[in-house]
């Protein structure tokens, strides 16, 4: 572990509460404009299209496109399926842009601060860069740098990604460490020589949530919250 400098992150679910964020979000937006709809069943319909959207990228079936217009692809098709009606073009683009300032998790930005201390921090997520710009200003996220897929043109767990992100830090993968509360993205990272952190967020999904509820593989370090993997790597 004290070879390691720098510690890149997951951003959507480990660092932020996408859903509890969203749902909050289009309600208020709800209340204010009259309109009502099931804002948690769309919320959950629109991250359950986020990674077969990415995969349309990976196979080629989409050119390049970044997750700021998947996400709006996505939401114009959940906006007819829910059939709400009343939404112009200036309500969707804000609607969209709600993934731009998610709030973080309660142990988020105190961990991030303490590991700042010792460590290079950045996110590295499938976020375009001024979704994760925003969303940093928006939750004070305290990075030293914003890796986002549109940096590398390639989605997680993509190994562009990972290995892309390790030569822009001039590192080998042995000196970085994805932290996440994934297991197939620390997988995926372990494959590429990286170090790997887990941080459970059992409510990521709601109340119902049946995955990523511990941790599933042999990873480097698994801590109860970032403060606590704080802690463990001495920062």
């Amino acid at each position: 572990m004290e070879s390691i400098k720098a510690l890149i992150f997951d951003v959507f679910g480990t660092l932020v509460d996408w859903r509890s964020s969203l749902i909050a979000d289009l309600g208020a937006f709800g209340d204010a404009r009259g309109v009502s709809a099931d804002w948690a069943a769309l919320v959950d319909g629109w991250r359950a299209a986020y990674q077969p959207s990415m995969q349309r990228v990976r196979d080629g079936a989409l050119p390049w496109t970044k997750l700021d217009d998947l996400h709006r692809a996505t939401l114009d098709t959940l906006i007819e399926r829910f059939a709400i009606a009343g939404l112009d073009e200036a309500d969707r683009a804000h609607i969209n842009l709600l993934w731009h300032r998610l709030r973080p998790w309660p142990d988020t930005v105190e961990g991030l601060t303490r590991l700042k201390s010792r460590f290079i921090i950045a996110p590295l997520s499938n976020g375009n860069v001024s979704l994760l710009v925003d969303l940093a200003r928006a939750a004070h996220l305290p990075w030293d740098m914003v890796f986002g897929a549109d940096v590398f043109r390639h989605y997680k767990p993509d190994p562009e990604t990972y290995l892309g992100a390790c030569a822009l830090l001039d590192l080998p993968p042995a000196r970085v460490m994805l932290v996440a509360a994934h297991n197939s993205d620390l997988a995926a990272a372990r494959r590429c020589g990286l170090r790997t952190g887990f941080i459970p967020r059992p409510t990521e999904y709601g109340p119902e949530q049946a995955r990523d509820i511990t941790a599933e593989g042999e990873w480097d370090i698994v801590a109860a919250d970032l403060p606590a993997l704080a802690a463990m790597l001495g920062a």
